[in-house]
């Protein structure tokens, strides 16, 4: 009987493929069976009853063998070791099976050729070796933004699969079936990280469609084409392409790269400048200082320099020492004469 199912499962895989085999084994070794130990095993013993066989069965199939039942005879446990073989039969089959469809599903996610089943997440358009990686860890140095990564079809196989994740989409990206890929519908936030501006207007066009309400961020080289992409939607972000660490931070921070214009812009409403820490607040904390300058001047200290290094944002209680340098925003710069005047008075 071995030699015979042995034949059989061969036969059977090159006809039928997948579960169906399987399947397939297990009923018919499961009907045969059933016949033959009728056949020769003694009804007292109860096993081929209709309620007790398919227990016995799955039991000795599974090799596992409680006891509670068991052929009595030598032909019936003939029939018990057919069973047996076939069991392990069956579950090669299906391990087999199993693997395959792990291996093939994981060949697949390496390619690029699954659906991302995420929400909430970031995506990114284009892929630059090196580049990239930087955009992609600062993205997720923070809490761990899930990140979808989608690159034209020349990257054969996922550039960051050893990252956790990172999920990798492949295809044509000027195609709104693989942008639905990627899930941009759902997602929180899209950056374009394109080959050149042209290539960046019309990916940015696409994902406009797809989802008009998402955070769009898009690297140019040019920043005169800035203006283009308003015409797509005026909430698009533009950042220069060759910041790639702003990219990150505008995808995290919707917004930050106008606070990072209005800054370096000396014709803005705010502008940055410095000042020697008046002798009158030496000692103070940093929270005295910052309560001063907000409270007089409108103004904020963003940073101290002193012992020849520089904080920014340093503690509230950080004392401050003779000669350090105050770093700080105002519409316009802060007269010493008028800041020392004022602390002199006693005025904070």
């Amino acid at each position: 009987m071995p030699i015979f199912l042995a034949r059989f499962v061969s036969a059977l895989r090159a006809r039928l493929r997948g579960w169906r085999a399987a399947l397939t084994v297990a009923l018919t070794v499961f009907g045969t069976s059933w016949i033959a130990m009728a056949l020769v095993e003694p009804e007292a013993n109860g096993i081929t009853a209709p309620g007790t066989y398919w227990w016995w069965f799955l039991i000795t199939a599974s090799t596992v063998g409680y006891g509670d039942f068991f052929p009595e005879s030598v032909p019936g446990r003939i029939v018990g070791a057919y069973v047996i073989v076939g069991g392990i039969a069956t579950l090669t089959i299906l391990f087999t099976e199993l693997s395959t469809h792990i291996q093939t599903l994981r060949s697949k996610r390496l390619k690029g050729m699954v659906d991302v089943d995420l929400s909430g997440h970031i995506v990114v358009l284009g892929y630059l070796p090196g580049r990239t990686e930087r955009i992609v860890h600062q993205l997720r140095v923070e809490d761990g933004h899930a990140v979808v990564l989608c690159a034209w079809d020349e990257v054969a196989e996922h550039p960051m699969a050893g990252e956790d994740g990172v999920a990798f989409v492949r295809g044509d990206l000027g195609d709104a079936a693989t942008l639905r890929r990627s899930g941009v519908e759902r997602a929180r936030t899209v950056v374009v990280d394109a080959r050149d501006d042209n290539e960046a207007l019309a990916l940015a066009v696409t994902v406009d469609h797809l989802a008009p309400d998402v955070h769009l961020v898009v690297a140019l080289r040019d920043m005169n084409r800035c203006e283009r992409l308003r015409y797509v939607s005026p909430k698009v972000q533009c950042v220069q392409w060759h910041m790639p660490n702003l990219v990150a931070d505008e995808a995290l921070d919707p917004g930050i790269t106008e606070v990072y214009s209005e800054l370096m812009d000396s014709s803005g409403g705010g502008n940055t400048y410095s000042v020697t820490l008046p002798p009158a607040l030496e000692g103070k904390s940093f929270g005295a200082c910052q309560a001063h300058f907000g409270e007089r001047f409108d103004a904020t200290v963003i940073a101290v320099r002193q012992d020849g290094r520089t904080a920014v944002s340093p503690p509230w209680n950080a004392p401050l020492r003779a000669g350090a340098l105050l770093y700080y925003l105002a519409d316009r710069r802060i007269d010493v004469g008028g800041l020392t005047g004022d602390l002199a008075s006693g005025r904070r």
